[in-house]
């Protein structure tokens, strides 16, 4: 799989342009299904990647009761829509590769899915890496998983973030154990 996004420096917010995957799974008994199965399970997996942020009562989050769950569904944390799925979107299956040891001849199709999303991560930290490079800012920077708006405008620095929360704004709005 590859993709490719694009990102919004002054407000995190990020559109998926693109993105290709080529599935080997076996012989498909109905492609059109198993279609469906990779793309409903690559998009589970950006909700699970850049926005399903779980928020524990903890030292950081002291308006909460130490150890209840906050984030405990749709309501109080964002999952994908259909404005979140790839603009572009292709997906292919592999053709002639049978597996001989499983019924059918079929391989996996919902999990391995599921991990190709994390190109999604990637190609935003990618675009805030040549963001920040463009702005003269040529240190590593830490991006944890989810990659949320919030994280992602944090991480292209420049004078508002700075003026916000001072240097490294980066390093103040990643997981640090509570997620």
């Amino acid at each position: 799989a590859c993709s490719e996004v694009e990102i919004d420096t002054l407000t995190g917010d990020f559109h998926i342009l693109r993105t290709d995957i080529l599935m080997d799974f076996g012989l498909s008994m109905n492609p059109n299904i198993d279609v469906g199965q990779i793309e409903g399970a690559f998009m589970q997996g950006v909700g699970m990647i850049t926005m399903e942020e779980i928020i524990w009562g903890d030292e950081q989050h002291k308006w909460l009761e130490p150890g209840s769950l906050f984030t405990q569904g749709p309501g109080t944390y964002k999952i994908p829509s259909f404005n979140d799925v790839p603009i572009n979107f292709r997906v292919s299956l592999f053709k002639n590769a049978p597996n001989p040891f499983a019924i059918f001849s079929s391989k996996g199709v919902g999990e391995p899915a599921l991990t190709l999303s994390t190109t999604v991560f990637f190609a935003i930290k990618k675009a805030i890496e040549s963001y920040r490079h463009d702005n003269g800012l040529t240190e590593y920077f830490t991006l944890n998983s989810p990659a949320t708006c919030e994280k992602i405008r944090m991480a292209c620095a420049d004078d508002f973030t700075k003026e916000a929360v001072g240097e490294k704004t980066y390093e103040k709005f990643q997981t640090n154990g509570s997620y």
